[in-house]
């Protein structure tokens, strides 16, 4: 069958970017004042932007401009009564604060105006990736969900892992260790579980990150070539 692409764009903050006032010019009989604002005009101009931040598994990003979130499946149905889509095949989901791949995934929208995603359930060999940025600036570390079944709510950011959830996170492991076990990520990358779990904390010796840095060659296990003739 066709493989189905989908994008919706979601609407991430409903507010309207303000536009800078324009600073009215002062009586030619104040020439004071209107050199002052002049001044605080020319300021203001070369004030550099404030800097945003965004975080994974957030409500939205700290931005005016829109989120786009990329569905891939090779099946769809929309019903717009409900603000529902159902995608099934290959799902899988491009999202600025996760990516996601399920058998198929469920999504709700909010209604009214300004239209956003509300919650999202996959369903089926459910995987889950997310990288959260190093606050010292050095690369970002990713933690790798697995599932039965996630539900993500965008109004608390949190992501509910079930159906004997495990995340990995670098060369940890926490498992749960029954099927009711539930695993909750929130949007500042804390996880919480309810039930019973394992936690494999792994540590490379020295004498392997050594040999690892610089590997001795291996020995050669065929003959040495007969001299020629």
């Amino acid at each position: 069958m066709k493989k189905l692409a989908v994008c919706i764009l979601f609407i991430a903050s409903a507010t309207t970017p303000h536009s800078h006032g324009q600073v009215a010019a002062a009586p030619v009989a104040s020439p004071a004042r209107a050199k002052k604002a002049e001044k605080a005009a020319a300021e203001k101009e070369n004030k550099p932007p404030a800097t945003k931040s965004a975080n994974l598994f957030a409500t939205g990003l700290q931005s005016n401009e829109p989120t786009t979130t990329e569905i891939y499946a090779d099946e769809a149905f929309f019903d717009s009564t409900k603000n529902m889509g159902i995608f099934s095949g290959r799902v899988k989901v491009t999202d600025p604060r996760f990516n996601l791949q399920s058998d198929k995934l469920t999504v709700f929208i909010t209604k009214g105006q300004n239209q956003g995603l509300e919650k999202a359930i996959a369903e089926g060999n459910v995987g889950l990736v997310r990288d959260r940025p190093d606050p010292s600036g050095g690369p970002p570390t990713r933690a790798v969900g697995r599932a039965d079944k996630a539900v993500y709510t965008a109004a608390t950011g949190n992501v509910e892992l079930t159906g004997t959830p495990r995340v990995q996170e670098g060369l940890n492991m926490h498992l749960a260790t029954s099927p009711d076990t539930v695993m909750i990520i929130n949007q500042n990358s804390q996880l919480t579980t309810h039930g019973p779990s394992r936690t494999e904390i792994r540590q490379q010796l020295k004498e392997e990150k050594k040999a690892e840095a610089s590997p001795l060659p291996s020995p050669s296990l065929s003959p040495p070539p007969l001299p020629k003739p």
